[in-house]
């Protein structure tokens, strides 16, 4: 996202913080989430016993302070926004670097935010404050450049240079190579049921430092305030919302990643989406057995039987995309519930055109529409997007013709958008519905393809090289 100058200004004043000027000296100087050759190999605690003093370097503040600005975001419970971070901490991180050297700084309780399931229930999300967020994010730059490269090659959430569609490419591979059944595991409320001792115990596996180890249990145990109260520390549970909660899920499933890689089976895994790959089902119900079992007794997670299941891959979702078998080839296509949400989301958008301008709608669909786009047009089916611009396109229709309210009205638009008489007197009398009319000659006319695109209108494709 674009930042204005009013941000830009205040990312160049961060210069001046003070502590985090040129002229502060240290071992090691941090740049962004790079990762370099030497740290591809685990860390040696005894070898990490001052990341701490890494975390407080210059570079890597104005670096986490760059990127929390950038992400913008909700403010925490104390209602700082992170417009006013920098200002904050030109005032106070003297103090607030001197607890983070000593071990002593307290994180604030997270704010508990629901939102909502397009199938119903909710997600629960924790907003921490713009510093906690400020410093988790300082933590990360230096810890994850560290960790990723001892995380298994099959691992491809939160991860630098990996992402969901690489993860879709990497299943279709094994699938095309014959493993044509799919062993899915849904892990049950995943970020809610981490248990802090076991992470910890990973955590200390790898850092050495007793102040961030300290610090990382504070975040763990910071709290959550819901509808105004501050609950008691919970014993499990990583909240999503903050950046060190994806980096921290990683270090968790890294084992079962191990696991799977020790016994040989071929897995793909973004995020807590685990697809492990066989060749028979009678094969998939043995490793759905052994490997629920590991994660129930090892991991002391929960797998979710409901959601879990021994299929063929098209009969599964993975990461929003299905596949299918064409011509003998394996092909990227939407899920099923991909297309219920994206028509979900267009109906609710022209179903508020009846209150607000079009061009109005129009652009909230745009924008909507273009997001989309960019994440799904890695599929291979091109005629299913066909299908869905023609079918946003009558909706719109739809929305217009209702917005045009009565026979007089409609005839004399069509007139005017240069419609022959007769055929606008026919759609403008029709006695059937919105959906129905938006089929007629003269309302496809006067509302084309070529309109919606004058209109600003995004026509949903698929990549030529996908």
């Amino acid at each position: 996202m674009r930042l204005d100058d009013t941000l830009r200004q205040k990312i160049q004043d961060q210069l001046a913080l003070p502590g985090m000027g040129r002229g502060e000296s240290s071992n090691q100087s941090v740049r962004g989430t790079e990762v370099s050759a030497a740290a591809r190999e685990p860390d040696n605690p005894a070898s990490t016993e001052r990341v701490m003093e890494e975390i407080c370097h210059p570079e890597n503040l104005k670096c986490a302070l760059r990127r929390v600005i950038q992400n913008r975001g909700k403010p925490g419970i104390d209602g700082m926004t992170v417009e006013q971070l920098t200002d904050h901490l030109r005032g106070h991180w003297t103090g607030i670097r001197g607890s983070l050297l000593q071990g002593t700084y307290q994180p604030k309780p997270i704010r508990r935010v629901e939102i909502p399931k397009l199938g119903g229930g909710v997600r629960l999300l924790g907003i921490p404050t713009v510093q906690d967020r400020f410093i988790q994010q300082a933590v990360l730059q230096v810890l994850q450049p560290r960790w990723d490269g001892t995380f298994s090659d099959s691992s491809f959430g939160f991860r630098p240079g990996r992402g969901s569609h690489m993860a879709v490419r990497r299943a279709q591979a094994y699938i095309e190579q014959g493993y044509h059944y799919v062993v899915d595991i849904d892990l049950e409320k995943f970020f809610d049921r981490v248990n802090h001792d076991h992470l910890m115990a990973l955590v200390s596996n790898r850092v050495g430092d007793k102040r961030l180890l300290k610090l990382l249990r504070a975040f763990l145990n910071a709290g959550v305030m819901t509808n105004g109260l501050i609950g008691p520390p919970q014993d499990e549970g990583v909240p999503q919302g903050g950046p060190l909660s994806p980096l921290l899920s990683n270090l968790i499933l890294d084992r079962l990643d191990h696991e799977l890689n020790r016994r040989g089976l071929r897995h793909v895994r973004y995020a807590d989406d685990c697809n492990i790959y066989v060749r028979s089902e009678r094969a998939g119900r043995r490793v759905m057995e052994t490997v629920s079992r590991f994660i129930t007794r090892t991991l002391k997670l929960r797998v979710n039987e409901a959601k879990s299941a021994v299929a063929h891959p098209w009969e599964r979702k993975f990461l929003g995309f299905s596949f299918s078998r064409a011509g003998g080839r394996i092909k990227r296509r939407l899920s099923p519930e991909s297309i219920r949400r994206l028509k979900a989301r267009v109906r609710e958008l022209t179903r508020a055109a009846k209150g607000q301008s079009f061009q109005r709608t129009i652009d909230r669909l745009s924008e909507y529409l273009r997001g989309w786009n960019a994440y799904f047009r890695y599929c291979q089916t091109p005629s299913t997007f066909d299908d869905l611009n023609g079918w946003i396109r009558r909706r719109l229709r739809c929305a217009i013709w209702r917005q045009w309210k009565n026979s007089r009205q409609r005839w004399r638009k069509l007139i005017a958008m240069g419609i022959p008489e007769e055929i606008a007197h026919r759609s403008a009398r029709s006695l059937h519905g919105p959906w129905k009319t938006s089929t007629f000659q003269g309302v496809s006319m006067a509302l084309s393809i070529a309109y919606f695109e004058r209109v600003g209108l995004p026509t949903l494709s698929v990549l030529e090289s996908a």
